[in-house]
């Protein structure tokens, strides 16, 4: 299984956007709802964002919701996340997950489909 590929991070002042992409080869992508995470130093990998295969339903983590935005588009098996009105504390690795779930309870990450991560560094 190839791994997805995540871009778009940087360095970014307070207050800042960034917009991530995450590419994926899977031929079914568009069957799976796909996820982002992120993992700041010394932390455990946080729940940003899902979405479901088709677009329509998205769950957006309780720390960046209200600037945060997940959409698809499955035409070219991309992932975004829109990042808005950035943080210090939003400092971090990005992942995406794709092949995942979405169930009452929330996302469900697919274990064998992380990206490698992309560094997001919001400066104060």
């Amino acid at each position: 299984q190839v791994p997805p590929v995540e871009s778009g991070g940087g360095l970014v002042q307070a207050g800042g956007s960034l917009r991530l992409s995450c590419v994926a080869s899977e031929r079914a992508f568009s069957r799976y709802a796909m996820g982002w995470f992120r993992q700041a130093p010394g932390k455990e990998r946080e729940f940003v964002a899902a979405i479901a295969w088709h677009g329509g339903g998205t769950i957006i983590g309780d720390s960046v919701k209200g600037r945060f935005t997940v959409s698809r588009d499955n035409s070219k098996n991309t992932l975004y996340l829109q990042m808005n009105s950035l943080k210090p504390e939003d400092t971090a690795v990005y992942y995406c997950n794709i092949n995942g779930a979405i169930v009452s309870a929330g996302y469900i990450a697919n274990s064998r489909s992380w990206g490698q991560g992309t560094q997001v560094t919001v400066s104060s």
